[in-house]
């Protein structure tokens, strides 16, 4: 397993949810959640978190469809993190996060926590989720998880 904090991301339409791995990337734990913008704030907020806690990498979570396809949702993530990745030398990670946000939902309420009580921090947990679920496969398989994104160099946010 490769040292390193990792930053892991839930891409919403109205919400982020970012959470992190600690220094040995056994455990993931929930951060903040991040308002999405369509002036580069949100993008130099997740970048600023990854600075304060000098994260090794981000990991996104990339949201298809259960058969595999890819959905409007699919096209939000993948362009949020080209984003990402464009503005910043570390690796930005996608891996496949069907079901994370349902799983998140249900260990909520389980945790005695209603829908709406839970609507500020679900993202967090999401993103907890999917980051806990890419250390748990770098662990096993000793790679890295899900598909390095390559930048298309875009407009500053």
């Amino acid at each position: 397993m490769r040292p390193g904090i990792r930053l892991g991301v839930d891409v919403g339409t109205v919400r982020i949810g970012v959470s992190r791995s600690d220094l040995h990337g056994m455990l993931a734990s929930p951060v903040e959640t991040v308002a999405r913008a369509s002036d580069g704030t949100d993008v130099r907020r997740l970048l600023q978190i990854a600075s304060d806690v000098e994260a090794l990498e981000i990991i996104v979570g990339l949201p298809l469809a259960l058969s595999g396809r890819q959905t409007a949702s699919t096209d939000d993530a993948l362009a949020f993190a080209d984003t990402l990745a464009s503005h910043t030398q570390l690796p930005v990670r996608l891996v496949d996060e069907r079901l994370s946000t349902v799983s998140a939902h249900a260990a909520l309420r389980s945790s005695g926590k209603r829908t709406k009580q839970s609507r500020p921090v679900v993202d967090q947990v999401a993103a907890t989720i999917i980051l806990q679920h890419a250390l748990d496969v770098e662990r096993t398989s000793q790679k890295p998880p899900g598909t390095l994104v390559t930048p298309n160099i875009g407009t500053a946010p």
